[in-house]
This record gives C-alpha cells, structure tokens and sequence, in this order.
C-alpha cells in the first residue's frame, strides 16, 4: 500500500517542507479498468483507459483501445501519469507565505482559515479599488469545462476584471475562421483515408501523437506520403517523405508559392474556386509575382524543394492539410494559418474523403456553457486584461491595465504565468510586489505558486468529475471520479463555491451544484445525453455529416463563400477582443490576399539569430516538467544552435551562452547540431525557472506585444543576439 508521510523542517516562524512517499510493497495488480479523457492542454483529448490496482489507486495508463481516434495510442508522459499523481513533493496542505515573495518559507494552515484569507482580501482590495482590483487569472492546465471555466462564474458574480484569453489559440484561429468562417474541418480519421498528409506547424510526434497514428495508417495502407513543415528537425520531420524546413515566420511565403504554381501549372481547380470561393481571380493575378524564386529567397528553402511540394498536392486530389499551431505563434501567425488554408481551396481538395485543410473541431460541439461560467451576469462595462500581457499589468501599465486601477488580488488556477507567460522579468517584478495579494490553487509548488502569500492543494483529474471537449478530434468525452483524492486536496469547483459563500454570491445563477450536477446541466442546456450515458459509453461523436465538414454547402460565411480577400477588422473570430479592447497589433499592415508581411520580429545586425521556444516531447507546457522520467528524458535546458553559428562564435557543444534582447538575457547550454538551420536557435520545453543557470526562464526573451488583428503571443517569433559566457 502507498503511505504517505511529511517532513518539516522548521525555518523561524515558517517552515519549508516536502512531501515524502514510501511505497512499501508493490502495487497491486489491477482490479478493473477506469475510462476517462486527458486533461491536459492538447488538441488530441485522448480518450484513456486506466488500470485501477485493488487498493484503489491507479496504475498503468492508456489510450482507449476502442476509441476510433485514440486508438489505444497516447503519449507516453501521460502513459507515466501515475509518477506524477504520486509524486513525493505534490501540494498536499494549504499554506501561507511567512518570508518575503519568493523566499519558500510557508507556514501551515486549515483550508477554512486558507478560504477565509482569500476571501477577506479579496473584499479589502475591492473596499480599496473597486471590484475590478481582483483579477482571477486561468488558463488550460485541465481542458475539463467544469473546473476549468467555473472561475469565470465567480468573476462576473463579482464584477471582477475580464480575462482575455489571449495565449495559446488566437491567431490560428483568427486565420483559421478569416477563410472559412468557423472552426471545423474534415473528419481526422479521414487523415487515415488519405493519399497524402502535410503536417504543417505542428511537432505532432511530441505534441499530437494521434496525428501521427492516421497519417501512418495511411502510408502503410494507401502508400500515402507524409509531408512536414515546420523551422527545425524535429522527430515528425524524421517520419516525413518530405520536409520541409523553413525559416520562422515565412509559412506564407511557403504557402503563396504552392498557389502560383497551382495556377501556373494547371492544378488549381478554376470550377471548384468559381462555385465556393470570393476572388480567385484576383487571387491569381496577386499571386503571379510569388513565384518559388522568390519565395525560395523569403523561406530559405530551394526552388527545387517548392516546386516538388507544389506538384506533390497539385497532383494528389486527396491531400489533408493538418495544420497545427506552432507556426502561428509569429507576429503574423493569422496570416500564415489563412494562407496554408487556402491551399486548399485552390486545389478543391475540399471535394474528396481524405481531403481538404483542418486545424480545429472547437465549433461542432456546441456545448451551452453559459449557466457554468455566469455569463448570464456578465457586465460588458468591465474592464478585460489581457493574460498575455500580465507583466505589463501588474508593473502598472496604463494600455495593459485600459487606464483604470491598479490589480491589487488575484486567484490563479491551472496555469503557472512566472514561468509560461512573455516577457518574464516584468511578470516576476509584478508578482514580487507587496500590495498584491495572490493565491495559487496548484498540484506543485511552481514557479507562481512560490511567488503567492496562499497556496491551496488541486485535485488531478481522476479525482474529480468532469467533462471534456475535443479540438483535434470529434468527441465529448466525461471524465469521472475514479480514485479518491487526499484528503487534504480540493478541487477547483471546491474552491470556487466556498469562494463564492464567503464573497456573498452564492445564491447567483449556477452556483451551489456539484461537479456531476454541473456536468448535467451542461449536457441538458445543450442538448446532449445525461450523465449516466456518458458513464456507460464514455463518448459522444460530434462529427457533422461529409457535406458540412467539408464545406459542400459552403462555407460559413454570409455568401457561402471562401474568403481569399479576409476582413481584417470586422470578422467575427472565437475569440475576438471586446469592442472596449479593440483591434491588436500592426492590422493595418495585414495583406489583401495570402501574402508574405514582415511584422515579425526580423533578424539585424544586433541581433542575428530567430529563437524559437518549441515545445519538448516530455513536457506539456510546465506540466510534467516535475516528474523524474520527463526530466531524465530532457536532460536540461539547453538552446539548439547550428554548427556554423557555433563555429563562428567560438562555441562548442555544452558550453555556457548567454542569449539576449531588448527584454533581457539568460545563460543556457549550448546544444550544437545540423537539426537547426544557420541564423535559428531553438530552446525545446518551458522548464521550471529554478532549472535554469541563473533562476530565469526562456521567457525573458519573448514578448507581449500581440499579433494582428485580435491578440495572441508571438512566442516562436524573437530576435537575439547570442554570444559564448565567459564567466
């Protein structure tokens, strides 16, 4: 059986401590099989199975063998889940800092007194500066729509300031919506059905193994090829038939070439266009400049690469375009996911099984959340802060903060902004701030949870109900309770109604249900089966029929048509900022049709190299970064630099460099290698500050600045210089 026990060493008035675990026997062998989904921040949602051992705690963890996506495949820092489920320093008592921020001197205390502590500031802070001093701030360390997103429901209660979610998702898919009007695409298993799979920004080996799954099937059965695009040789570009390597930032370059030799050799389906599209026409006659010489000089690529890719889906009817994320975190990140689109609709490849472009499924789920997150209570006049952007707001940026008061209180839920967020140094110099109140509700004692004066212990995802949506798939899938958590932890929805008595808001809309009753609602409000169906068969397919997937009744725009010609500035997208916030970034400068438009961060002379931070294949984000086998496996922070650049600067493999910008500089290991192309360097895995040289993260590079035309973090889109340490 597994024994817990804790260790205090007393430090003064406070205490640091560590969890210890000693397993004295074996686990036992398992005793039946729990089926849920993955939390974690992940397009694929993977439907898991999970051995539960006699003595009620888990085991192995799988994929879904009967799940027609998962396909009993998942990633295997997952597969290691329990490691981290009972890992030795997990969170398992509410804590109260008893040094200064940062210092790691905390002193126990009970979760009533931990509640009432929070509550209590909350309240002093909008006595003092109005409700919107308070600022609850989350993001997608649990994709489960219950305890995620029911932080939402005490903000509007509150009047709290607004949450733009900003990080993660906005300029694919802005791009994504600007072409075809709505987030959805062709069946992914159809990636098993195809004759051809391009696999565009997106390291799916690491990131979306599922991709992979059906893009193999595919080879193995059909002879299908598999084409990679991405900045550096990753382990998908090494299962690819051709890859593609590109300089960061020049996809739609890439993709405007591919569309010029589709019209100049016969490839572009001119009757599919005429019937589906706005302006092939004009799109033809702007893309007659773009030709593969010239973007062969834009994406560092040779002509002879770009005419084979061209002719390869030109001549392939049944081609899927599975495009990812990781290219659209550039400054014109939405320019290049509308321009790798539109590919697409040049060749008609919508027509065929097995064909067309699909980034996302988030819109066929149509899932009524609005009694879960209060909507219903929502006061448009409140301000919306920009999480991107939390440095500047907590170091009193007047833009950051829309001219009103300072934030003085903060409850934080699954996501650790000292150590993911741009432009780390300022986030660091906010958190450090006296007046700021922040509590932490959190599995580890990360990076943020080390700079809060309260940290509440979370719940993981087999210990609390939920339900969960996929992006990369097609599925609703529950995610039940299947073990017991300590009984020391809380969940998120735990934490938000106690909260919520305390603050006086308890009797509003959606409050006082459990996490199953919520989970119920949910599902009736949008018209889906209970509960208990879910229980019994564990998913629900959302997948619309072939003519709506592929856009044979047009597409979802007011004329049905394809937008080769987007509005920039007035169409509707996922996440469009409120009109109080406005339009982001250099729009002004964005292009008429799929163009190449250098607001990107572009190297000069000071500052020669493109850094990229792209994530590595054992992390997810800063999740798993604590678990021994991810880390093993990772080895240490280090920056990918080519052996030219390497040469030139005097430097040889693991040697000390500092990295540097505007923003600041780190020290890091140098990893040389021909993976990277001359000019790029590119930092694998968000690991905790604390593992890095000198305390500082990768973050201190990036920037906050937004990407055109409604937000988002260009952290794959930094110019630094780099130079050997000397010290």
């Amino acid at each position: 059986m597994l024994r817990w026990a804790r260790l205090c060493l007393f430090a003064g008035h406070g205490l640091k401590y560590t969890n210890t675990m000693n397993i004295a026997t074996p686990i036992p062998a398992k005793s039946k099989i729990g089926h849920t989904a993955c939390p974690h921040d992940c397009p694929s949602t993977c439907a898991l199975e999970i051995d539960l051992t006699e003595d009620g705690k888990v085991g192995r963890v799988r994929g879904a063998r009967d799940h027609s996506y998962t396909a009993g495949v998942i990633c295997a820092k997952v597969a290691r889940y329990a490691e981290r489920l009972y890992h030795p320093d997990r969170l398992m008592k509410p804590v109260r800092r008893a040094g200064a921020k940062g210092e790691g001197r905390w002193q126990e205390l009970s979760w009533d007194d931990a509640l009432d502590e929070i509550a209590n500031a909350f309240i002093k802070a909008e006595v003092k500066d109005g409700s919107e001093a308070v600022w609850p701030y989350y993001y997608a360390g649990t994709m489960g729509l219950v305890q995620r997103d029911s932080i939402n429901r005490l903000r509007h209660a509150k009047r709290y300031s607004g949450f733009f979610s900003s990080i993660c998702t906005n300029p694919a898919w802005t791009g994504f919506t600007m072409a075809t009007g709505t987030l959805r695409g062709p069946d992914p298993h159809e990636m098993g059905r195809t004759d051809c799979v391009v696999i565009w920004g997106t390291n799916a080996v690491a990131t979306q193994v599922n991709v992979m799954t059906h893009a193999v099937k595919s080879r193995k059965e059909r002879g299908a090829k598999i084409v990679v695009i991405d900045i550096y040789d990753n382990p998908t570009m090494k299962q690819a038939d051709l890859a593609l390597i590109v300089k960061p930032g020049t996809d739609a370059a890439l993709a405007c070439a591919v569309m010029h030799v589709a019209f100049r050799d016969g490839y572009a389906d001119r009757a599919y266009m005429a019937k589906y599209a706005d302006d092939p026409a004009g799109l033809e006659a702007h893309l007659k400049t773009k030709t593969p010489e010239w973007a062969a000089a834009i994406t560092g690529l040779s002509v002879d690469e770009i005419e084979a890719f061209a002719k390869l889906v030109g001549t392939t009817k049944k081609t899927y375009f599975r495009l990812g994320y990781g290219f659209t975190r550039q400054r014109n990140g939405a320019v290049a996911m509308h321009a790798a689109a539109s590919i697409a609709t040049v060749l008609g490849s919508w027509l065929y099984e097995g064909g067309g472009a699909f980034h996302s499924n988030s819109d066929i789920f149509r899932m009524d959340s609005s009694e879960l997150t209060g909507r219903s209570m929502l006061d448009q006049d409140i301000r919306m802060i920009d999480q991107s952007q939390i440095g500047r707001a907590l170091t009193g940026d007047a833009v950051a903060l829309r001219h009103r008061g300072p934030v003085t209180a903060m409850l934080i839920q699954n996501t650790n902004p000292v150590n993911i967020a741009p432009e780390q140094r300022l986030v660091k110099r906010g958190f450090a701030r006296n007046d700021l109140f922040v509590a932490v509700h959190e599995q580890f004692m990360t990076d943020t949870a080390e700079m809060a004066d309260i940290v509440i212990p979370a719940t993981m995802f087999v210990e609390h109900d939920d339900i969960y949506r996929a992006g990369g798939q097609n599925h609703i899938l529950l995610g039940p309770k299947l073990v017991e958590p300590p009984s020391t932890v809380r969940s998120n929805l735990f934490v938000i109604e106690e909260l919520a008595k305390r603050l006086g808001v308890a009797d509003r809309p959606g409050f006082g249900f459990s996490a199953r009753e919520m989970v119920d609602r949910l599902l009736s409000d949008s018209d889906l089966p209970d509960y208990d169906y879910f229980l019994e068969h564990k998913w629900f397919d959302r997948q619309p029929a072939f003519e709506e997937a592929h856009f044979l009744n047009g597409f979802a725009h007011s004329d049905g048509r394809f937008r080769f010609r987007p509005d920039w500035v007035n169409q509707p997208a996922p996440n469009r900022p409120p009109d109080a916030v406005g339009l982001l970034g250099p729009h002004i400068e964005l292009p008429e049709f799929p163009d190449q438009v250098d607001v990107i961060e572009v190297a000069d002379e000071d500052h020669p190299f493109r850094l990229a931070t792209s994530p590595a294949r054992n992390f997810l984000n800063s999740s798993f970064a604590e678990t021994k086998t991810s880390r093993q496996k990772e080895g240490r922070p280090e920056v990918m630099i080519n052996p030219a650049d390497a040469t030139a600067l005097d430097v040889i493999d693991g040697d000390l460099v500092q990295i540097g910008n505007v923003r600041g500089d780190i020290r890091i290991h140098a990893r040389i290698t021909t993976e990277v192309k001359p000019g790029v360097l590119i930092a694998e895995g968000l690991w905790p500050n604390k593992a890095h040289v000198d305390g500082e993260g990768i973050n201190v590079l990036t920037g906050a600045d937004p990407v055109a035309p409604y937000g988002g973090a260009a952290v794959h889109d930094n110019k630094v210089w780099l130079r050997k340490d000397v010290r």
